[in-house]
């Protein structure tokens, strides 16, 4: 098992170094100057002079040649430094952290809920296979799949305000500072996003249940006359769950940059809105690291998967 973990924490870092290299020179061939785009804004669309925007680009160090901006920059990685904000002047990091903990809080709070309902619903679906227990089980799925996160977010706070003529907060308020207005704002967008991520989760529980039960290891069990409970709670459960589990962590990658719209209905400064602010103020070091930070999040969580299917089949592990 060591050498198994072992193996595959060593993958990560090819993966890591190849998505450095990629998003620092793709970002080069992006048309415009960003020292432009920047000075431009600060000046209110005034025009700028040219000794002024080649004064910045040598104060950035983006009149260097691109190796020597490149080798600086992973020089800073190795040493946890991640440059600094083109745009506001600030560390990187300190832009990220004060938006990751929203962003994770809500992500981890959509994942709970999803697995809360797609687990046992989806095994209920297949159990109960063409009765109105699936009929309606699957309903509900397809709608979760049909409706758009951001859409339902809006109907929620919608009837908030015409019920009980209340909405979340608008500041974000820590949860080991303030629990009660921590979940007053976030358990409104976690339940938009987790409704439509339990679909996903629903639809691949019901399928992947109804094809493993479908095994020769399941009538074996059946006909030694194991109890149906039994046969799908330590027979079938175990091996369901491989596809699931893929779905579960790659949906939770996602959700850490990729709630843009979400984020902007319920007025969330989250990481999703600072990807969209950093891409249009062409502001390339924030846009470097926040690509980083998602790709270290999918590595890390496919790095949890591995090691699932390992604890989950045993025989992967093996080969």
């Amino acid at each position: 098992m060591a050498r198994f973990v072992v193996h595959r924490f060593l993958l990560m870092i090819p993966t890591l170094l190849g998505v450095a290299v990629l998003v620092f020179f793709l970002l080069r061939l992006m048309p415009g100057d960003p020292v432009a785009t920047m000075l431009l804004g600060d000046a209110g669309g005034t025009n700028i002079s040219k000794e002024m925007i080649a004064s910045e680009r040598e104060r950035l160090g983006l009149d260097q040649p691109l190796y020597v901006q490149f080798f600086r920059w992973m020089g800073g990685l190795l040493q946890g430094d991640f440059g600094v904000s083109m745009w506001t002047g600030r560390p990187v990091l300190h832009e990220i952290g004060i938006r990751l903990e929203l962003s994770l809080q809500v992500a981890v709070m959509a994942t709970v809920l999803a697995v809360l309902l797609a687990l046992p619903l989806g095994t209920l679906s297949a159990i109960f296979k063409d009765t109105w227990i699936d009929q309606s089980i699957r309903v509900f799925s397809i709608a979760g799949l049909a409706v758009p996160s951001f859409w339902l977010g809006m109907i929620v706070i919608l009837l908030l305000l015409t019920w009980a003529n209340w909405i979340p907060p608008l500041t974000f308020t820590p949860f080991l500072e303030n629990p009660w207005e921590n979940l007053a704002q976030l358990i409104w967008p976690a339940l938009a996003v987790g409704y439509r991520y339990s679909a996903v989760a629903t639809r691949m529980m019901r399928s992947s249940i109804l094809e493993v039960l479908q095994e020769d290891y399941i009538r074996t069990a059946r006909a030694k006359g194991v109890t149906e409970r039994l046969v799908v709670a330590r027979h079938a459960m175990r091996n369901a769950l491989l596809p699931v589990v893929t779905v579960i962590g790659l949906e939770f990658a996602f959700l850490i940059g990729g709630l843009v719209v979400t984020e902007q209905v319920f007025n969330l400064n989250g990481i999703g809105k600072l990807f969209v602010q950093a891409v249009a103020r062409s502001d390339f070091t924030l846009i470097q690291a926040l690509v980083l930070l998602v790709s270290v999040f999918f590595v890390l969580i496919n790095f949890a998967i591995d090691l699932m299917y390992a604890f989950l089949d045993p025989r992967i592990r093996y080969r």
